[in-house]
């Protein structure tokens, strides 16, 4: 422990002391600021560690590949995603560990933008707890590091939802017009988004004070906002014949009735587990009875009852929507969904827990992302030795993918292709990120066949995937100059030898000349 004035000072004093300034209003904000910036840097670190025997995830080098080309819209997702990964690497290195901080910042905004929505509801004992308890959910730790379109979500959902609060309130112009820019970042993020804008639509027209709401000009300037916001999407899925859509029924509908109410059952029992921690604190330290659970619940006030209302209906709706259309639902979906979980759980005046406590859950919750990073090394081994590194090969194959190009041409090396995780895993450590096609999977576009004519193409396959092989090697036969070459990679790390695999690489020059 720490030294301090007059000696050593045991660990529940100290953590009541850094409750006690964390709960000092003057000094507030910057506290808190301090506090997720070391937790976006800790959190950084263990990633950078625990996940240093493997690559990036497979979403994070599609997004930084798709990235390159910035569009309105692309075949499996809309944009934001990718325009918010390409101005990231503009400023930081394509590095893993330059990926896992913009993963941490992202939820660490969203932490932020929860803690100043919850100084509407709550007072700043209980404010301070809301925002460590969410701190202890693996949404913005564990999970948070796989910076996809799931996690991109949360601070987008927070900051619609504390706009469209704040409106619905006070009326105000700006607060109405930054509802609707949110809420069309939300759909720009995923179009799972949907569902929280039908919650916040439900939670409108359920409250009481819906009438004066909808005769302001608020809801109407959030819609124009919103509308005008998405506009250029929508026209690039009419124009795309709804691509993003149809992936989306590919991926998760047409599924059996069985596998739906599978589907929901997981959903909601899986998405209170990721919250039980939480759950589990407030309840054992509160010991509520039923009228206190009740006002948790569906409070009694009326601005209360309106975040109620927008939390619950947001998380469950889902449910029935997912029976009704038959799509599978999966707990992971609901990370963004969390937004108003302080509020629920600690706004209600019958809810009280001791300062004692209080301070004892914020030491708990500072400490597990030093815990966490301490052990970073230990887990990283385990997952070594459980055979993870084969999916790390990636950044492996970078180096000798690259020095057979240049013996085969002095030209830059603008399209690579391979199979499944290859194709943009390997493109994300290259040097130039080139273009990444799938032409090993399936035949070439003319507008493939015409890129690689002008630019070359660099091959991967792995050995044990002859059909991959064989294609490879009959594209390279039909090119003069092409030049093929096997390795065998495996990754080390701590010491220890991870599996290895063979792999053929092939580059094929141009066959057009430059311009």
């Amino acid at each position: 422990m720490s030294a301090v004035t007059g000696g050593a000072r045991p660990a529940p004093q100290l953590a009541e002391q850094l409750f006690d300034a964390l709960n000092n209003p003057a000094r507030r904000e910057r506290y808190v600021a301090v506090i997720l910036l070391a937790y976006v840097g800790l959190w950084t670190l263990y990633g950078a560690i625990a996940k240093g025997s493997q690559d990036i995830h497979a979403d994070m080098s599609e997004q930084f590949v798709l990235g390159r080309d910035l569009a309105l819209g692309y075949p499996k997702h809309p944009p934001l995603t990718m325009l918010i990964v390409r101005l990231w690497f503009a400023a930081f290195p394509a590095a893993d560990w330059a990926y896992y901080l913009l993963a941490m910042a992202n939820a660490a905004l969203a932490l932020w933008i929860i803690w100043r929505l919850s100084a509407r509801f709550l007072d700043g004992e209980k404010r301070i707890l809301g925002l460590v308890l969410l701190m202890l959910v693996p949404f913005f730790n564990f999970h948070a590091l796989k910076f996809n379109s799931n996690t991109i979500l949360m601070p987008v959902w927070a900051a619609t939802t504390f706009f469209f609060l704040r409106s619905f309130e006070t009326r105000r112009v700006l607060d109405a017009a930054l509802a609707g820019f949110f809420a069309a970042a939300a759909m720009y993020g995923k179009y799972w988004s949907a569902v929280l804008l039908l919650g916040l639509a439900i939670a409108a027209l359920a409250d009481s004070r819906r009438a004066p709401y909808f005769r302001s000009p608020a809801p109407w300037i959030t819609v124009l906002v919103g509308g005008a916001a998405i506009a250029p999407h929508l026209v690039w899925l009419v124009a795309n014949n709804f691509m993003p859509l149809s992936y989306a029924v590919f991926v998760h509908g047409d599924a059996s009735a069985v596998s739906v109410l599978a589907g929901v059952l997981g959903y909601l029992f899986g998405s209170i587990a990721y919250v039980s921690v939480p759950l589990l604190i407030v309840f054992l330290l509160m010991q509520p009875n039923r009228k206190v659970l009740v006002d948790m619940v569906w409070p009694t006030t009326a601005e209360r009852r309106l975040a109620a209302m927008a939390f619950w209906v947001t998380l469950l709706l889902p449910a029935p929507l997912a029976l009704v259309i038959g799509v599978r639902l999966t707990s992971l979906w609901s990370m963004s969904a969390w937004t108003l979980l302080p509020v629920i759980l600690l706004s209600s005046p019958l809810v009280t827990i001791g300062r004692k406590a209080a301070a004892g859950v914020v030491a708990v919750a500072l400490a597990l992302p030093l815990v966490m990073t301490v052990a970073a090394p230990g887990i990283g081994f385990v997952l070594q030795r459980a055979g993870f590194a084969s999916e790390g090969h990636a950044s492996l194959l970078a180096a000798p993918i690259e020095a057979l190009w240049r013996k085969t041409t002095d030209r830059p090396l603008k399209v690579f292709g391979s199979t499944d995780i290859f194709t943009y895993g390997v493109s994300f450590y290259l040097p130039e990120h080139p273009h990444a096609v799938y032409l090993l999977e399936r035949p070439a576009t003319a507008e493939e066949t015409a890129l690689m004519g002008k630019e070359g193409v660099a091959l991967l396959c792995p050995m044990s995937a002859t059909t991959c092989t064989a294609r490879a090697d009959a594209m390279a036969a039909k090119i003069p100059g092409s030049k093929r070459s096997e390795i065998e990679v495996s990754r080390r790390y701590l010491g220890q030898q991870g599996k290895s695999e063979r792999y053929l690489i092939v580059a094929i020059p141009p066959v057009q000349s430059p311009g």
